[in-house]
């Protein structure tokens, strides 16, 4: 039978490149396990190297007391450099095999830090091609209908009942924009009562509470310097998310990057309750104006330290 070397060499190449950070570490680990399982059998024999050091250095004292001579005292530093040199040969496989495991580890953890930077280049790449993208949508077709693809909306006539002004029931069509049943697209949320602990079920009181916690998250921004969106969600009471905890506003007046103030996009919406038909309820969308990913920019800054 015969082995194609070549065809396993890539695969190997390609599964170091892939899970090289997790093979370091728990190559480490495992060596760090290792070196102490060997500390603790070079320890069993450290009473014989301790025993042969004190026999050897009474004797030496012994004959010190008859004759103090220089000879004497060289003796007993050889004594002393013998021990140490057996002690360091006793413990010398464990600590090499530690210091291999933790430089195996911090290896690992350098391989992994420069793979997060070429994804957050990559991610900030990929942010201005969408804003680009966003940008040249909006010059073709229009603000509103960039809005309604970028989150999912479309139009839909709904049927309603209202009361004329001679007290006659009646009737009416209009149409509403009704959105995503998946929810909104990127780091918008829904902000509706049953869903955002923040949300009641009166619409008036919802209005009012989303514009106050807007003038909130501002005043924030402005103190601090940078605000993170998982910091937003939890002021409405949405439940955070792990994109929520790298992006965020940048309050940085030097910088034409962000827009320097918060602003949450706040569009009402229907959304279908059931699949009756008319049966809507409406929702806040919250349309989030991030500045991207932030983290970074942030430490650069000095508006977060280590």
């Amino acid at each position: 039978m015969k082995i194609d070397i070549s065809k396993w060499t890539r695969r190997g190449t390609l599964a170091w490149k892939k899970h090289g950070p997790e093979i370091l570490v728990l190559l480490g680990v495992g060596g760090v396990i290792g070196g102490g399982v060997m500390a603790c059998r070079a320890t069993l024999k450290l009473d014989g190297v301790m025993e042969d050091h004190a026999a050897r250095t009474d004797a030496l004292r012994e004959a010190q007391k008859e004759d103090e001579t220089c000879e004497g005292r060289r003796e007993m530093a050889l004594a002393y450099l013998t021990t140490g040199t057996a002690l360091a040969r006793l413990y010398a496989p464990a600590a090499t095999v530690s210091l291999l495991s933790i430089a195996s580890i911090l290896a690992g953890n350098s391989m992994l830090r420069r793979r997060g930077a070429a994804l957050a280049a990559a991610y900030l790449t990929l942010e201005k091609s969408f804003r680009d993208y966003r940008g040249r949508v909006r010059e073709r077709f229009g603000e509103e209908t960039e809005n309604e693809l970028r989150h999912g909306l479309r139009r839909e006539k709904m049927e309603e009942t209202i009361v004329t002004e001679d007290g006659k029931k009646k009737k009416v069509k209009r149409e509403i924009m009704l959105g995503a049943e998946n929810g909104p697209s990127d780091f918008a949320r829904y902000f509706a009562y049953g869903e955002a602990k923040g949300a009641e079920a009166n619409e008036d009181y919802n209005r009012f509470f989303l514009r106050a916690q807007e003038e909130m998250a501002n005043h924030m921004l402005r103190a601090r310097g940078v605000l993170f969106l998982n910091e937003v969600y939890d002021m409405l009471g949405i439940d955070r998310s792990i994109a929520g905890q790298a992006v965020g506003w940048v309050y940085d007046r030097d910088s034409e990057d962000g827009d320097n103030y918060v602003d949450f996009g706040v569009q009402e919406v229907y959304r279908k309750k059931s699949d009756a038909p008319g049966d809507y309820e409406k929702v806040f969308l919250l349309d989030f104006n991030v500045d991207g990913a932030i983290l970074d920019h942030s430490v650069d800054k000095g508006l977060l330290t280590a």
